[in-house]
Protein backbone atom coordinates (compact mmCIF):
# COMPACT_ATOMS: atom_id res chain seq x y z
CA UNK A 1 0.00 0.00 0.00
CA UNK A 2 1.30 3.55 -1.02
CA UNK A 3 -0.11 7.17 0.04
CA UNK A 4 -0.48 8.51 -3.62
CA UNK A 5 1.12 12.49 -4.76
CA UNK A 6 -1.55 13.46 -7.08
CA UNK A 7 -1.08 15.71 -9.77
CA UNK A 8 -3.75 18.58 -10.06
CA UNK A 9 -4.84 19.89 -14.03
CA UNK A 10 -5.42 23.78 -14.19
CA UNK A 11 -8.19 23.43 -16.93
CA UNK A 12 -9.45 27.08 -17.35
CA UNK A 13 -13.08 26.29 -16.08
CA UNK A 14 -11.80 25.19 -12.43
CA UNK A 15 -12.54 26.42 -9.18
CA UNK A 16 -10.11 28.70 -7.94
CA UNK A 17 -11.27 27.43 -3.95
CA UNK A 18 -13.08 23.91 -4.55
CA UNK A 19 -9.97 21.54 -4.45
CA UNK A 20 -7.58 23.72 -1.95
CA UNK A 21 -10.43 24.13 0.35
CA UNK A 22 -11.12 20.15 0.68
CA UNK A 23 -7.64 18.88 0.55
CA UNK A 24 -6.23 21.80 2.71
CA UNK A 25 -4.12 23.84 1.13
CA UNK A 26 -4.03 27.75 0.78
CA UNK A 27 -5.89 28.50 -2.89
CA UNK A 28 -3.31 30.40 -4.88
CA UNK A 29 -6.03 31.52 -7.39
CA UNK A 30 -5.23 29.86 -9.93
CA UNK A 31 -7.92 27.36 -11.71
CA UNK A 32 -7.99 24.39 -9.89
CA UNK A 33 -10.42 21.90 -12.34
CA UNK A 34 -8.83 18.37 -11.35
CA UNK A 35 -6.82 16.19 -9.03
CA UNK A 36 -6.21 12.63 -10.70
CA UNK A 37 -5.60 9.74 -9.23
CA UNK A 38 -3.80 6.56 -11.08
CA UNK A 39 -1.92 5.83 -13.46
CA UNK A 40 -2.53 7.54 -16.56
CA UNK A 41 0.42 8.34 -18.45
CA UNK A 42 -0.46 12.28 -19.02
CA UNK A 43 -0.15 12.65 -14.86
CA UNK A 44 0.64 9.87 -13.17
CA UNK A 45 0.08 9.38 -9.64
CA UNK A 46 3.76 9.46 -7.23
CA UNK A 47 3.82 6.22 -5.09
CA UNK A 48 7.03 5.56 -2.62
CA UNK A 49 8.98 1.86 -3.74
CA UNK A 50 12.11 1.32 -2.86
CA UNK A 51 12.90 4.46 -0.96
CA UNK A 52 12.14 6.72 -4.20
CA UNK A 53 8.98 8.52 -5.39
CA UNK A 54 7.71 6.47 -8.80
CA UNK A 55 5.31 7.28 -11.32
CA UNK A 56 2.20 4.15 -10.96
CA UNK A 57 2.57 3.74 -14.65
CA UNK A 58 5.96 2.88 -14.65
CA UNK A 59 5.52 0.68 -11.46
CA UNK A 60 2.79 -1.09 -13.26
CA UNK A 61 5.05 -1.90 -16.02
CA UNK A 62 7.51 -3.65 -14.44
CA UNK A 63 5.10 -5.31 -12.39
CA UNK A 64 1.79 -5.73 -14.22
CA UNK A 65 0.97 -9.26 -12.64
CA UNK A 66 1.66 -8.03 -9.13
CA UNK A 67 0.08 -4.86 -9.41
CA UNK A 68 -2.78 -5.75 -11.43
CA UNK A 69 -3.69 -9.66 -10.73
CA UNK A 70 -4.21 -12.19 -12.75
CA UNK A 71 -7.95 -11.54 -13.63
CA UNK A 72 -7.41 -7.66 -14.68
CA UNK A 73 -4.53 -8.43 -16.30
CA UNK A 74 -5.84 -11.02 -18.53
CA UNK A 75 -8.89 -8.66 -19.26
CA UNK A 76 -7.16 -5.17 -19.65
CA UNK A 77 -3.91 -5.63 -20.23
CA UNK A 78 -1.18 -4.37 -18.56
CA UNK A 79 -2.42 -0.66 -17.46
CA UNK A 80 -4.73 0.18 -14.65
CA UNK A 81 -8.47 0.21 -16.21
CA UNK A 82 -9.51 3.24 -14.73
CA UNK A 83 -8.62 6.65 -13.29
CA UNK A 84 -10.07 8.16 -10.30
CA UNK A 85 -10.17 12.04 -9.86
CA UNK A 86 -11.87 14.62 -7.71
CA UNK A 87 -13.50 17.22 -10.49
CA UNK A 88 -13.87 21.20 -9.27
CA UNK A 89 -16.23 22.76 -11.91
CA UNK A 90 -16.61 26.38 -11.94
CA UNK A 91 -17.61 27.09 -15.52
CA UNK A 92 -19.06 24.82 -17.64
CA UNK A 93 -17.34 22.50 -19.45
CA UNK A 94 -17.84 21.31 -22.78
CA UNK A 95 -20.41 19.84 -24.03
CA UNK A 96 -19.38 16.18 -25.27
CA UNK A 97 -20.16 12.54 -25.94
CA UNK A 98 -17.47 9.43 -25.70
CA UNK A 99 -17.29 6.42 -27.99
CA UNK A 100 -18.12 2.72 -27.33
CA UNK A 101 -15.47 0.46 -27.65
CA UNK A 102 -15.74 -0.82 -31.03
CA UNK A 103 -16.03 2.58 -32.19
CA UNK A 104 -12.88 3.81 -30.02
CA UNK A 105 -10.68 0.71 -31.46
CA UNK A 106 -12.32 1.72 -35.48
CA UNK A 107 -11.32 5.57 -35.12
CA UNK A 108 -7.99 4.58 -33.16
CA UNK A 109 -6.97 2.56 -36.16
CA UNK A 110 -8.31 4.91 -39.05
CA UNK A 111 -6.67 7.58 -37.35
CA UNK A 112 -3.42 5.74 -37.02
CA UNK A 113 -3.46 4.12 -41.04
CA UNK A 114 -4.24 8.25 -42.03
CA UNK A 115 -0.76 9.65 -39.73
CA UNK A 116 -2.72 12.05 -37.22
CA UNK A 117 -0.06 12.53 -34.48
CA UNK A 118 -1.73 11.29 -31.30
CA UNK A 119 -1.43 14.70 -29.61
CA UNK A 120 -2.52 16.59 -32.72
CA UNK A 121 -5.18 18.71 -31.62
CA UNK A 122 -7.78 17.42 -34.17
CA UNK A 123 -7.37 13.99 -33.25
CA UNK A 124 -10.78 12.01 -32.16
CA UNK A 125 -8.96 9.03 -31.34
CA UNK A 126 -5.90 9.11 -29.09
CA UNK A 127 -6.39 5.52 -27.76
CA UNK A 128 -8.41 2.72 -28.61
CA UNK A 129 -10.29 2.59 -24.98
CA UNK A 130 -14.07 3.51 -24.29
CA UNK A 131 -14.75 5.90 -21.88
CA UNK A 132 -17.42 5.40 -19.63
CA UNK A 133 -18.16 7.56 -16.75
CA UNK A 134 -19.29 8.45 -13.49
CA UNK A 135 -19.54 11.64 -11.14
CA UNK A 136 -20.69 11.13 -7.47
CA UNK A 137 -21.54 14.85 -5.98
CA UNK A 138 -19.96 15.98 -2.98
CA UNK A 139 -22.14 19.15 -2.95
CA UNK A 140 -24.65 20.72 -5.26
CA UNK A 141 -23.84 18.67 -8.52
CA UNK A 142 -25.71 20.39 -11.37
CA UNK A 143 -24.92 19.63 -15.25
CA UNK A 144 -26.98 18.46 -18.40
CA UNK A 145 -26.92 14.50 -19.19
CA UNK A 146 -28.85 12.59 -22.54
CA UNK A 147 -31.83 13.75 -24.66
CA UNK A 148 -35.15 15.55 -23.35
CA UNK A 149 -38.23 13.99 -24.69
CA UNK A 150 -38.78 15.84 -27.78
CA UNK A 151 -42.45 17.28 -26.69
CA UNK A 152 -40.08 18.42 -23.59
CA UNK A 153 -37.65 19.99 -25.93
CA UNK A 154 -40.57 21.63 -28.27
CA UNK A 155 -41.83 22.92 -24.93
CA UNK A 156 -39.15 24.75 -24.29
CA UNK A 157 -38.03 26.05 -27.23
CA UNK A 158 -41.28 27.33 -27.49
CA UNK A 159 -40.53 29.37 -24.33
CA UNK A 160 -37.63 30.73 -25.20
CA UNK A 161 -40.22 32.82 -28.03
CA UNK A 162 -37.56 33.22 -30.85
CA UNK A 163 -38.41 32.67 -34.04
CA UNK A 164 -35.87 31.17 -35.70
CA UNK A 165 -36.51 28.07 -33.94
CA UNK A 166 -40.13 27.55 -33.83
CA UNK A 167 -39.40 25.26 -36.77
CA UNK A 168 -37.58 23.07 -34.96
CA UNK A 169 -40.20 22.94 -32.06
CA UNK A 170 -42.52 22.03 -35.09
CA UNK A 171 -40.03 18.98 -36.14
CA UNK A 172 -40.13 17.80 -32.39
CA UNK A 173 -43.85 17.27 -31.85
CA UNK A 174 -44.78 15.81 -35.41
CA UNK A 175 -41.53 13.80 -36.74
CA UNK A 176 -40.70 10.57 -34.86
CA UNK A 177 -38.57 11.10 -31.85
CA UNK A 178 -35.08 9.37 -32.88
CA UNK A 179 -35.26 11.39 -36.30
CA UNK A 180 -36.52 14.66 -34.98
CA UNK A 181 -33.71 14.63 -32.13
CA UNK A 182 -31.06 13.90 -34.82
CA UNK A 183 -32.77 16.68 -37.29
CA UNK A 184 -32.74 19.39 -34.68
CA UNK A 185 -29.57 18.54 -33.33
CA UNK A 186 -28.09 18.49 -36.72
CA UNK A 187 -29.14 21.78 -37.56
CA UNK A 188 -28.49 23.48 -34.54
CA UNK A 189 -24.67 22.24 -34.96
CA UNK A 190 -24.77 24.49 -38.10
CA UNK A 191 -26.70 27.75 -36.87
CA UNK A 192 -24.30 31.14 -36.29
CA UNK A 193 -23.72 33.39 -34.22
CA UNK A 194 -26.74 35.72 -34.47
CA UNK A 195 -29.16 33.15 -33.43
CA UNK A 196 -27.00 31.73 -30.77
CA UNK A 197 -27.17 35.54 -29.19
CA UNK A 198 -30.74 36.10 -29.86
CA UNK A 199 -31.41 32.30 -27.77
CA UNK A 200 -28.81 33.60 -25.22
CA UNK A 201 -31.05 36.91 -24.76
CA UNK A 202 -34.12 34.41 -24.33
CA UNK A 203 -32.69 32.49 -21.78
CA UNK A 204 -31.35 34.81 -19.73
CA UNK A 205 -35.16 36.17 -19.72
CA UNK A 206 -36.36 33.28 -19.06
CA UNK A 207 -34.22 32.81 -16.35
CA UNK A 208 -35.58 35.29 -13.95
CA UNK A 209 -38.84 33.77 -14.55
CA UNK A 210 -40.95 31.30 -12.76
CA UNK A 211 -41.91 28.85 -14.66
CA UNK A 212 -41.12 24.31 -15.41
CA UNK A 213 -38.06 25.07 -17.05
CA UNK A 214 -36.73 27.79 -14.71
CA UNK A 215 -34.05 25.69 -12.93
CA UNK A 216 -33.15 24.47 -16.58
CA UNK A 217 -32.73 28.31 -17.87
CA UNK A 218 -30.88 29.07 -14.96
CA UNK A 219 -28.09 26.20 -16.08
CA UNK A 220 -28.18 27.19 -19.79
CA UNK A 221 -27.42 31.07 -18.67
CA UNK A 222 -24.72 30.31 -17.34
CA UNK A 223 -23.50 28.20 -20.21
CA UNK A 224 -24.37 31.00 -22.32
CA UNK A 225 -21.89 33.61 -20.05
CA UNK A 226 -19.37 31.48 -19.86
CA UNK A 227 -18.79 30.32 -23.55
CA UNK A 228 -20.61 33.70 -25.33
CA UNK A 229 -21.28 33.04 -28.69
CA UNK A 230 -20.77 29.66 -29.03
CA UNK A 231 -23.03 27.32 -30.66
CA UNK A 232 -23.04 24.70 -28.10
CA UNK A 233 -25.82 26.59 -26.22
CA UNK A 234 -28.51 25.28 -29.01
CA UNK A 235 -27.77 21.38 -29.18
CA UNK A 236 -27.50 22.31 -25.43
CA UNK A 237 -31.32 23.17 -25.29
CA UNK A 238 -32.09 19.77 -25.75
CA UNK A 239 -30.54 17.63 -22.82
CA UNK A 240 -31.81 17.06 -19.92
CA UNK A 241 -30.89 19.53 -16.84
CA UNK A 242 -29.90 17.49 -13.58
CA UNK A 243 -28.64 18.32 -10.09
CA UNK A 244 -27.70 16.27 -7.91
CA UNK A 245 -27.57 16.48 -4.24
CA UNK A 246 -23.89 15.05 -2.21
CA UNK A 247 -23.92 11.70 -2.28
CA UNK A 248 -25.97 10.75 -5.38
CA UNK A 249 -24.24 9.65 -8.84
CA UNK A 250 -24.82 9.62 -12.17
CA UNK A 251 -23.04 6.99 -14.61
CA UNK A 252 -22.76 8.01 -18.10
CA UNK A 253 -22.21 5.64 -20.82
CA UNK A 254 -20.99 5.60 -24.59
CA UNK A 255 -23.12 7.90 -27.00
CA UNK A 256 -24.41 10.12 -24.33
CA UNK A 257 -24.08 13.83 -24.70
CA UNK A 258 -23.50 15.59 -21.42
CA UNK A 259 -22.09 18.80 -19.69
CA UNK A 260 -20.95 19.63 -16.41
CA UNK A 261 -22.04 22.69 -15.71
CA UNK A 262 -21.03 23.61 -11.39
CA UNK A 263 -19.90 21.51 -8.95
CA UNK A 264 -17.73 19.32 -6.79
CA UNK A 265 -17.34 15.59 -7.38
CA UNK A 266 -15.59 12.13 -7.05
CA UNK A 267 -15.07 10.85 -10.85
CA UNK A 268 -14.23 7.75 -11.82
CA UNK A 269 -13.68 6.38 -15.64
CA UNK A 270 -12.29 4.08 -18.26
CA UNK A 271 -9.02 5.15 -19.00
CA UNK A 272 -8.91 6.68 -21.61
CA UNK A 273 -8.94 10.28 -23.72
CA UNK A 274 -11.59 9.92 -26.62
CA UNK A 275 -13.61 12.39 -26.33
CA UNK A 276 -15.92 14.35 -29.39
CA UNK A 277 -17.47 17.63 -28.65
CA UNK A 278 -20.35 18.90 -29.65
CA UNK A 279 -19.24 22.92 -28.25
CA UNK A 280 -18.94 24.99 -25.66
CA UNK A 281 -15.05 24.70 -26.44
CA UNK A 282 -12.37 26.08 -28.03
CA UNK A 283 -10.69 22.53 -29.20
CA UNK A 284 -11.91 20.19 -32.12
CA UNK A 285 -15.43 19.67 -32.70
CA UNK A 286 -15.88 17.37 -35.70
CA UNK A 287 -19.72 17.61 -36.38
CA UNK A 288 -19.60 14.40 -39.14
CA UNK A 289 -17.81 12.01 -36.34
CA UNK A 290 -20.06 12.79 -33.34
CA UNK A 291 -22.93 12.21 -35.11
CA UNK A 292 -22.06 9.09 -35.76
CA UNK A 293 -21.23 8.40 -32.08
CA UNK A 294 -24.12 9.78 -30.47
CA UNK A 295 -27.21 8.24 -29.88
CA UNK A 296 -30.87 9.83 -30.52
CA UNK A 297 -32.41 8.59 -27.91
CA UNK A 298 -34.39 10.64 -25.43
CA UNK A 299 -34.20 9.25 -21.31
CA UNK A 300 -34.89 10.05 -17.76
CA UNK A 301 -31.41 10.95 -15.56
CA UNK A 302 -31.07 8.17 -13.74
CA UNK A 303 -29.76 9.21 -10.53
CA UNK A 304 -27.91 6.52 -8.52
CA UNK A 305 -27.52 5.79 -4.72
CA UNK A 306 -25.01 3.29 -3.21
CA UNK A 307 -26.32 -0.05 -1.88
CA UNK A 308 -25.04 -1.34 1.12
CA UNK A 309 -23.07 -4.81 0.06
CA UNK A 310 -22.95 -8.25 1.53
CA UNK A 311 -20.54 -8.10 3.67
CA UNK A 312 -22.88 -5.02 5.85
CA UNK A 313 -19.26 -3.35 7.11
CA UNK A 314 -19.95 -0.27 5.75
CA UNK A 315 -19.40 -0.09 2.03
CA UNK A 316 -22.19 0.85 -0.66
CA UNK A 317 -21.58 0.09 -3.61
CA UNK A 318 -22.68 2.20 -6.98
CA UNK A 319 -24.14 0.20 -9.58
CA UNK A 320 -22.68 0.33 -13.11
CA UNK A 321 -22.95 -1.43 -16.56
CA UNK A 322 -19.39 -2.14 -16.90
CA UNK A 323 -16.58 -3.70 -15.39
CA UNK A 324 -13.65 -1.00 -16.20
CA UNK A 325 -14.34 0.06 -12.50
CA UNK A 326 -16.60 -0.45 -9.24
CA UNK A 327 -17.06 2.70 -7.30
CA UNK A 328 -18.06 2.40 -3.30
CA UNK A 329 -18.36 4.42 -0.25
CA UNK A 330 -17.08 3.51 2.55
CA UNK A 331 -18.28 4.73 5.77
CA UNK A 332 -16.03 3.54 8.85
CA UNK A 333 -17.30 4.27 12.52
CA UNK A 334 -15.71 3.48 15.69
CA UNK A 335 -18.42 1.98 17.08
CA UNK A 336 -18.51 -0.66 14.40
CA UNK A 337 -14.93 -1.18 13.94
CA UNK A 338 -12.37 -0.95 10.94
CA UNK A 339 -13.97 -2.16 7.61
CA UNK A 340 -11.52 -4.98 5.79
CA UNK A 341 -11.26 -4.57 2.06
CA UNK A 342 -10.46 -7.25 -0.09
CA UNK A 343 -9.77 -7.14 -3.49
CA UNK A 344 -8.15 -9.39 -6.33
CA UNK A 345 -7.64 -6.32 -8.07
CA UNK A 346 -6.05 -3.16 -7.33
CA UNK A 347 -7.80 -0.15 -5.43
CA UNK A 348 -7.16 3.33 -4.53
CA UNK A 349 -9.09 4.89 -1.56
CA UNK A 350 -9.48 8.59 -1.27
CA UNK A 351 -10.76 9.96 1.89
CA UNK A 352 -13.51 12.99 1.13
CA UNK A 353 -14.35 13.31 4.93
CA UNK A 354 -13.62 12.89 8.51
CA UNK A 355 -10.28 11.90 9.99
CA UNK A 356 -9.46 8.06 8.75
CA UNK A 357 -6.48 5.55 8.76
CA UNK A 358 -5.43 2.78 6.55
CA UNK A 359 -3.71 -0.01 7.34
CA UNK A 360 -1.91 -2.49 5.04
CA UNK A 361 0.97 -5.23 5.58
CA UNK A 362 3.68 -3.21 6.07
CA UNK A 363 1.98 -0.77 8.38
CA UNK A 364 -0.29 2.14 8.30
CA UNK A 365 -1.13 5.92 6.85
CA UNK A 366 -3.29 8.36 8.19
CA UNK A 367 -5.68 9.53 5.15
CA UNK A 368 -6.46 13.19 5.51
CA UNK A 369 -9.18 14.38 3.95
CA UNK A 370 -8.58 14.94 -0.20
CA UNK A 371 -5.48 12.55 0.25
CA UNK A 372 -5.58 9.08 -1.15
CA UNK A 373 -3.68 5.29 -1.15
CA UNK A 374 -3.42 3.11 -3.38
CA UNK A 375 -3.25 -0.95 -2.98
CA UNK A 376 -1.72 -3.73 -5.49
CA UNK A 377 -3.72 -6.75 -6.08
CA UNK A 378 -4.71 -9.14 -3.56
CA UNK A 379 -3.55 -6.83 -0.52
CA UNK A 380 -6.15 -6.22 1.91
CA UNK A 381 -6.74 -2.60 3.92
CA UNK A 382 -8.43 -1.86 6.28
CA UNK A 383 -10.06 1.59 7.40
CA UNK A 384 -10.56 2.81 10.67
CA UNK A 385 -11.84 5.95 12.07
CA UNK A 386 -15.20 7.74 11.22
CA UNK A 387 -15.76 9.51 7.77
CA UNK A 388 -16.21 8.76 4.15
CA UNK A 389 -13.74 7.14 1.96
CA UNK A 390 -14.43 6.46 -1.57
CA UNK A 391 -12.95 2.87 -3.13
CA UNK A 392 -12.24 2.37 -6.84
CA UNK A 393 -11.79 -0.81 -8.00
CA UNK A 394 -12.51 -3.48 -10.97
CA UNK A 395 -15.50 -5.21 -10.42
CA UNK A 396 -13.55 -8.90 -11.53
CA UNK A 397 -16.51 -11.18 -11.30
CA UNK A 398 -16.81 -10.64 -15.40
CA UNK A 399 -16.43 -13.97 -17.58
Amino acid sequence: MDHMVNTVRPYNWGSTTAIAELTGVEPDGTPQAELWMGAHPTAPSLVRRHGASRPLNQVIEEGPQAELGDPVLRRFGPRLPFLLKLLAAETPLSLQVHPDLAGAAAGHKRENSQGVPLDAPHRNYPDDNHKPEMIVALGSFEGLCGFRAARDCAELLDALNVDRIRQHGATLRSEPEESALREVFSAFLTEGTSLVDDVARAVAREARNVGPHQAAFCGYDSIAQAHPGDPGLLPALMLNHFRLAPGEGLFLGAGIPHAYIRGLGVEVMAASDNVLRCGLTSKHVDTQELLRVITFQAAPVRVLHPTATDTNNGEAMFGTPVDDFRLSVVRPDPHRGAVTLDSLAPQILLCAAGTVTVTGPEGEIALPVGSSVYAPAGEPVTVAGKGAVYRATVDVSFP
